[in-house]
């Protein structure tokens, strides 16, 4: 599966930089959004790959929170990852 990066977790004070949205292709609703939780993404950049994990669903349109391992800059915005199993 395929997905894309549409921004940070942020809040009024903050960016949390190694959360990010992720809106995935053919997942439409918080239900299926719901059974990903656990999966591996990962995000190839420069020939570097950075591994992440889903946390949780985001909202009801089937986007989700994936937690990386370290921060990212906002280059790896609207850019491609890979959901693995």
């Amino acid at each position: 599966m395929e997905g894309i990066i549409l921004n940070f977790r942020l809040s009024n004070h903050n960016k949390n930089r190694n959360q990010v949205i992720v809106e995935i292709d053919g997942i439409n609703n918080r239900k299926d959004a719901l059974k990903l939780i656990g999966k591996k993404v990962i995000l190839e950049i420069n020939n570097k790959k950075k591994i992440g994990k889903i946390i949780r669903a985001h909202g009801n349109k089937g986007r989700v929170l994936v937690r990386f391992r370290e921060g990212l800059s906002g280059y790896a915005l609207m850019k491609k990852v890979i959901i693995e199993d």
